[in-house]
């Protein structure tokens, strides 16, 4: 069985606030970029509603930084949300080219080299068995196995980004797909290129010869490398555990979680029955590792009273209205575009700057209205 590292990502609700007052948000400007770089570490957390961005920009002004030395911390959780109104303006959309078509597309496989590690670059091949081993990858080689699967490769961003969204303790949709689309050219302007030398600059390593071992220029021109021409076809599923209806209070609301609110301070003092909802459809259609479930599950475990339940969404409906009550009032979930088929009431999410709704097409465009 895999195991995400606990001592990286611990679970339990105390940890993940310290992880937020440990924050250097003047630290990691300088040094974000590089993998061994000040790097908060709370993205599993932010995917997963245990915490919000909100949260975290407050929580470092509030420990004496100020805006001016948060700015670059403050932008990238921006970016979060960005996305994330891009995802509830576009829906299931999210998952087709949004600007424009991929450019200079040749398959819509996976790369077998990356699928496996072996495209005999030893940091890009390190670093997606750590992917597998414990669910994470820095923002830097995310975007590097992206820029080799698409752009090098010239795989379609749509089965390279199944593959992350599925071994990634911080899977979330939204960031994942547009952040494979942005450097694969089909939600930017341009692709998004490197090099061999940019790779050892950032990773700190000094390997020479591989494919990536070459000019920009050449790059940008280059045939497919012999290492990336096998292709293979992803077989991701998710092992549900085997779990009973659960003991509902019929004359009580019911707060449904699920893998993107996990959030221990939601309602927390209110009178009401807690389910952690596992849809067998939902990971059918997007589909996590065993790891990412493991992580899931532990996460849930920081709210008093939870129960979980494997099932759909109509078992937890049926309770009530076999015994006549109204469902609209009855259950209680937070707005999320991947959970608008739940009835009943929808809070809404903690969000950073929520004045600046709808879609922008670009990053800048949002960022400019924010700042305002």
């Amino acid at each position: 069985m895999q195991k995400f590292n606990k001592n990286l990502f611990p679970t339990d609700y105390a940890s993940i606030v310290d992880k937020i007052n440990k924050i250097h948000p003047e630290q990691y400007a300088k040094s974000s970029n590089f993998l061994n770089g000040h790097v908060t570490y709370l993205s599993p957390y932010i995917s997963r509603g245990v915490i919000s961005v909100k949260q975290v920009r407050d929580a470092v002004l509030k420990n004496g930084f100020s805006s001016f030395q948060s700015e670059k911390l403050i932008q990238e959780l921006a970016w979060r949300e960005y996305f994330q109104r891009v995802w509830q303006a576009k829906k299931e959309l999210i998952w087709k080219d949004l600007k424009q078509a991929q450019p200079d597309v040749q398959h819509h496989k996976m790369p077998t080299a990356l699928l496996e590690a072996f495209t005999g670059i030893q940091v890009i091949d390190e670093q997606i068995q750590h992917l597998y081993d414990g669910g994470y990858a820095h923002n830097h080689i995310r975007m590097y196995l992206a820029a080799i699967a698409c752009n090098i490769g010239k795989a379609h961003w749509e089965q390279p980004a199944k593959w992350m969204y599925y071994h990634l303790l911080d899977g979330d949709m939204a960031s994942n797909n547009c952040s494979w689309q942005w450097v694969a050219g089909a939600f930017s302007s341009k692709k998004y290129y490197c090099n061999q030398e940019n790779i050892n600059k950032y990773t700190h390593t000094n390997q020479l010869d591989t494919f990536m071992d070459t000019s920009y220029e050449e790059i940008i021109d280059m045939q497919v490398p012999n290492t990336l021409i096998a292709t293979s076809n992803l077989q991701l599923t998710t092992k549900l555990p085997i779990t009973e209806l659960p003991k509902i209070d019929v004359t009580k609301p019911t707060l449904i979680y699920n893998s993107y609110n996990l959030d221990p301070k939601w309602r927390k003092n209110e009178n009401v029955n807690r389910v952690l909802l596992l849809e067998s459809s939902h990971f059918a259609n997007y589909p996590v590792s065993e790891n990412v479930l493991n992580f899931i599950i532990a996460l849930s475990k920081n709210i008093q009273n939870i129960q979980i339940v494997v099932g759909e969404m109509d078992a937890i409906k049926a309770l009530y209205e076999e015994k006549g009550m109204a469902i609209r009032e009855a259950i209680i979930s937070k707005e999320h575009p991947l959970f608008e088929h739940y009835p009943g009431i929808k809070d809404q999410r903690e969000w950073l700057f929520p004045g600046v709704t709808g879609y922008f097409p670009s990053f800048s465009s949002f960022w400019k209205k924010c700042q305002r």
